[in-house]
């Protein structure tokens, strides 16, 4: 189905292999999205910097500057949804996509279904497509604030720099203050995909909302673990 067109998202494409970018860009085009290309690392490091994007696909393998290394630099000043394109079967590389801050990783080969719908799914909760009136626009704990226009979280007055993953899955643990929730109700809710106990998106999107509220002042044992459970704000 087509983007509307006075609402198309545009989309970064830096992939190495010429034959599948060209594949992507031609079906993302195809379904009414704004494309541009590119095939090495530094490239798709000043262009994500320079230009507004809704999303970024980035190949791990690229020239010049890998996938992990431009996310880890496009992370100190921008918090761009990044979709990663990993090697089939290499947990190691979407574990360290997701340490470095990707808000999905996608193992080759793959299916242009399946990434569509997980484009689709990412770019409706960055974009905030989805009906949320019945929540607050803000919430206050203490020092520590979410505002879900903004999708910016302060302690202490303090911006606190999450990615939009991150700050769907702190809202929700936040709005369920003292509730333990469940791994595959936060699968459900906010990666919005199936449970599955070899998948470590969670874990790894947590481990990094921990780090940095420790890091901003907020005593490490807000955000909870609950061994058999889930996680839970306290």
């Amino acid at each position: 189905m087509a983007v509307p067109a006075n609402n198309n998202p545009k989309i970064l494409i830096a992939e190495n292999n010429p034959v599948l970018r060209g594949q992507l860009a031609s079906e993302l085009s195809s379904r009414g999205y704004r494309v541009l290309q590119s095939h090495e690392g530094d490239q798709a490091l000043v262009a994500a910097l320079a230009q507004r994007f809704d999303l970024i696909l980035l190949d791990v393998l690229l020239p010049k500057m890998t996938g992990f290394d431009v996310l880890k630099r496009l992370r100190k000043t921008s918090q761009t949804p990044v979709m990663m394109l990993t090697a089939c079967d290499a947990e190691d590389e979407r574990i360290m996509g997701y340490r470095e801050g990707a808000d999905d990783c996608l193992p080759k080969p793959f299916s242009f279904t399946e990434l569509f719908l997980r484009i689709e799914a990412l770019l409706r909760r960055t974009r905030g497509d989805t009906d949320q009136r019945a929540e607050p626009s803000t919430l206050l704990i203490g020092e520590l604030k979410l505002d879900r226009q903004k999708l910016q979280v302060s302690f202490q007055g303090r911006l606190v720099s999450l990615t939009p993953i991150q700050f769907r899955l702190l809202w929700i643990l936040v709005l369920h203050q003292r509730e333990s929730l469940s791994k595959p109700y936060l699968y459900q809710v906010v990666l919005e995909k199936e449970f599955n106990r070899y998948d470590r998106s969670l874990d790894m999107h947590l481990s990094r909302i921990r780090r940095k509220l420790v890091a901003a002042g907020v005593a490490s044992d807000r955000l909870q673990t609950v061994h058999g459970k889930g996680y839970c704000f306290l």
